[in-house]
């Protein structure tokens, strides 16, 4: 997707997401393409190429779950459709209908559903009658299901026609899984089978015009049904019946048999019973459903899962049927567990006894176990996701036996993304977030000429902490890669680059630049080991990897309480999860004391020499910004001005002043003198009352002293520095819609002083606009004579929660650039990559 502006066109390049933590979040449609919830957005990705291809805003809560319509389940079916469409549910239970135009592979809102649950959607599920024709049900944890019916265009332009069939009230205990199939028989008759929070399964009826009765219930589960799943009509001379499978937090899976027995004229008072064997001990009930009646019979339990099992799913029927039959049922099912296991299951074909033939995820020390399980329409591949937010995907590569092995899948990060920073050559990107990570993307070099190119992914995983994180900074200067981050605790951490990440970014991006010949000699540090805490990261050294093979093959065992021992190598491919969560992370070289409070905010100067660093505060005192000398690490000032929390800091590009803002709505410059023996000496020379309400942002003019502060009170403020010292007022930018949260300023043309400002807002929106600031002769910015003109992000290539960083690649040629890079993270879990492209 991309804007086009006479002068500057935007195109989105990269975005990077976890999953959100809900059973039922994740559908894979038809259509060969997953969605998921982060947070807010709808976010769509497709597995063969594991890029993240947009996400979809609306919802103004969590997203609990998502639903393509046609699934995977009915690809057979969806092979002359135009367009796929999309069902979404969220924790406020509102519900939304969105279009896929495969065309042009256009998204578009559809409609949003009449709000008919007071409460967080749990389930959504559904199936295609016709071409133009689908039933869905959806649950909320108020206790109510839903039932409906939709009608979709025939050709582009046209709206959807939604009618509400029935309003199911199930009481105090509500529903977290439906299923919906067509009775066997052909009769026209739907059930719907729910499951929650008590150990029945409940089995409702009803016609298409609505009028869903209770069927009966099934017993057997001794905890919560965590998941049901009809299969389609299995077939034996006619379609005479339909399977029903459900798993539990009791570990098991169940199989249940719905028969057809005939129309009540025919079968009344003649029925009898067929030979006797285990089948007649376990029969369940018989219902009636309009004038039919049908018999239920338990198949098969299976057992060999070690946890609770969050999701079952029949594998889908197979794409290359024969045309009279049109498809057959595969007997199949996966299951996905806490247990960090899934498993295909299906029966032998001597005795019919359900056996696990495939278990996928039993190595993976990743996470606390699968949230749900999903099979790709082709039935080749298999997709889970996971407690951390991650998702790991199996592709049978073998031809004569199953051969299931990993892929690469998307990846990022699963709570709120509150920072970012480029190195700083710009080799990669590196992001810190409340899911208590650290993670580096980068451009992954495609050494296939066939391929797209450069394509980006998350190549590490520096930090894995125990406390969410809040900011970070990227040493700038020479020597080795090294960050700082802070977290919520009152403690500052340096990171420095161990030896097999640098030979993994210079493999990933094919420049020499990025790996000297002495920086190699230098790094004595293979990797990093996890504490058992997870607060500190202790190395491993390239002479000691003997001692990590010795503990593998002593110590197997993988309990709660132990860590495992990383095994830092060079990769020569994107990394999936398991290698990121252990064997990616950087040693921690030294800890940075000081503040009385939990870090809030980090920077560093262009030359690498000085760190500030801030904390939450609500006294003069505790709001001290503090300098950090890099290489030694000593604390050599503590700058006072403000009152409350410094929200942000930066040095001037000439390093000569530092910017900070702050929560009590001032802004205050400091003038730093950087004097002989490393001696800091440093002065405020500033300090005004800039906006109504907080300030969240601020960012210098590469080009000179002027600067640009943004606030709640929807307010952009460019401001110039002049040699007395004094700060006066250039321009107020028009009235934003929401508050601003995010600047960036990034400079085109040295010569006319010319510039690119991008803007965050706390809706998620970006903007762009193209300052230029006048100067006199003196070199002293003239007030009033900075322009401006706007680029809008569309709402589709933007975040759908407050953006909380915007950072600009150091253009190459910093004189003048026509191709720049800008990144933005949020609080939709989301990190963002775009290409401005100035003509």
């Amino acid at each position: 997707m991309s804007i086009n502006n006479s002068k500057t066109e935007v195109k989105g390049l990269f975005i990077g997401a976890g999953c959100n933590r809900i059973v039922n979040n994740v559908s894979w449609g038809a259509s060969d393409l997953v969605s998921f919830g982060a947070q807010n957005a709808v976010v769509i990705f497709c597995p063969t190429s594991a890029q993240i291809l947009t996400t979809l805003p609306g919802h103004k809560a969590v997203v609990n779950c998502t639903h393509w319509l046609p699934s995977n389940k009915f690809a057979f079916k969806a092979k002359q459709l135009e367009r796929h469409y999309l069902l979404s549910g969220d924790a406020d239970g509102v519900i939304i209908l969105w279009e896929l135009s495969l065309a042009d592979n256009k998204w578009r809102h559809a409609l949003q559903l009449p709000k008919s649950h007071k409460r967080g959607v749990t389930c959504i599920t559904g199936f295609m009658v016709s071409q133009t024709d689908a039933i869905f049900a959806t649950s909320s944890s108020d206790g109510t299901v839903c039932v409906w019916d939709v009608v979709f265009p025939t050709s582009s332009g046209c709206e959807c026609k939604l009618s509400c069939l029935e309003t199911l009230v199930v009481g105090s205990r509500p529903m977290v899984t439906l299923s919906l199939a067509q009775l066997p028989g052909n009769t026209g008759l739907i059930a719907l089978a729910m499951g929650g929070l008590d150990n029945k399964i409940y089995l409702y009826c009803g016609e298409r015009t609505g009028k869903f009765v209770r069927a009966c219930e099934l017993k057997g589960h001794t905890d919560w049904i965590r998941s049901l799943d009809f299969s389609l009509p299995i077939f034996s001379g006619e379609a005479d019946s339909v399977l029903l499978v459900s798993s539990s937090q009791d570990k098991g899976i169940r199989i249940w048999k719905l028969t057809l027995r005939g129309s009540l004229a025919n079968t009344e008072g003649t029925y009898k019973r067929g030979e006797i064997g285990l089948a007649s001990y376990i029969e369940g009930p018989v219902f009636v459903a309009g004038s039919f009646s049908y018999q239920i019979s338990l198949e098969s339990l299976l057992i060999g899962h070690e946890d609770w099992v969050y999701s079952v799913q029949w594998q889908p029927p197979s794409l290359v049927a024969e045309e009279e039959i049109g498809f057959y049922q595969p007997q199949s099912i996966l299951s996905a567990s806490m247990d960090k296991t899934m498993m295909i299951w299906q029966p032998e074909r001597k005795t019919g006894i359900w056996m696990n033939v495939v278990t996928v995820g039993e190595l993976s020390h990743c996470a606390l176990g699968f949230y749900g399980g999903h099979w790709s329409p082709d039935a080749r591949s298999i997709l889970a996701h996971g407690y951390g937010g991650s998702f790991h995907m199996w592709k049978n590569i073998g031809v004569s036996l199953d051969n299931w092995q990993p892929q690469k899948v998307p990846s990022g990060h699963f709570a709120a993304v509150t920072d970012i920073a480029w190195a700083r050559c710009g080799e990669y990107l590196l992001s810190v977030s409340h899911d208590q990570t650290t993670r580096i993307f980068a451009p992954w070099h495609n050494r296939d000429p066939q391929s797209d190119g450069d394509s980006w992914n998350e190549i590490a995983r520096p930090q894995v902490h125990g406390h969410d994180i809040n900011c970070a900074a990227i040493i700038q200067g020479k020597g080795n890669h090294r960050f700082v981050s802070g977290a919520e605790e009152k403690v500052a951490r340096v990171f420095e680059a161990p030896l097999s990440f640098l030979k993994t970014l210079h493999y990933a991006t094919s420049e020499q630049s990025s790996f000297p010949e002495d920086v190699q000699a230098d790094v004595q540090v293979l990797g990093a080991n996890m504490s058992a805490l997870g607060l500190s990261q202790k190395p491993i050294y390239v002479n000691a990897t003997h001692e990590i093979q010795e503990n593998l093959r002593n110590d197997g065992l993988d309990t709660l309480e132990s860590v495992p021992d990383a095994v830092p190598v060079a990769l020569t491919e994107p990394p999936i999860e398991d290698q990121l969560a252990w064997h990616t992370l950087w040693p921690e070289s030294h800890k940075l004391y000081g503040h009385g409070n939990e870090l809030f905010s980090l920077c560093c100067d262009h030359e690498g020499k000085l760190v500030a660093s801030s904390c939450k505060a609500q006294s003069a005192t505790v709001a001290e910004i503090w300098l950090w000398q890099v290489g030694s690490w000593k604390a050599v000032g503590r700058l006072q001005s403000h009152s409350l929390t410094v929200t942000q800091m930066e040095f001037s590009h000439d390093d000569n002043l530092l910017l900070a803002v702050s929560r009590d709505r001032q802004f205050s410059i400091f003038k730093i003198n950087r004097a002989g023996n490393d001696e800091i000496d440093y002065k405020l020379v500033a300090r005004q009352e800039a906006h109504k309400r907080i300030i969240w942002a601020c960012s210098w003019n590469p080009f000179g002293h002027e600067f640009a502060t943004g606030s709640r009170d929807k307010t952009v403020k460019i401001w110039g520095v002049e040699k007395t010292s004094s700060v006066k007022p250039l321009l107020t930018l028009p009235q934003f819609d929401s508050g601003v949260t995010a600047l960036s300023w990034v400079g085109l043309d040295r010569q006319r002083n010319d510039g690119l400002l991008a803007v965050g807002m706390e809706s998620g929106l970006l903007q762009i606009w193209s300052l230029h600031v006048e100067r006199s002769d003196d070199s002293i910015p003239t007030p009033g004579v900075a322009t401006a003109q706007i680029i809008r992000l569309d709402p589709f290539m933007c975040h759908v929660s407050a953006v909380n960083r915007l950072a600009w690649k150091n253009p190459e040629n910093n004189e003048n650039s026509t191709n720049l890079l800008l990144a933005s993270c949020g609080a939709d879990h989301c990190v963002r990559l775009y290409e401005v492209i100035v003509h």
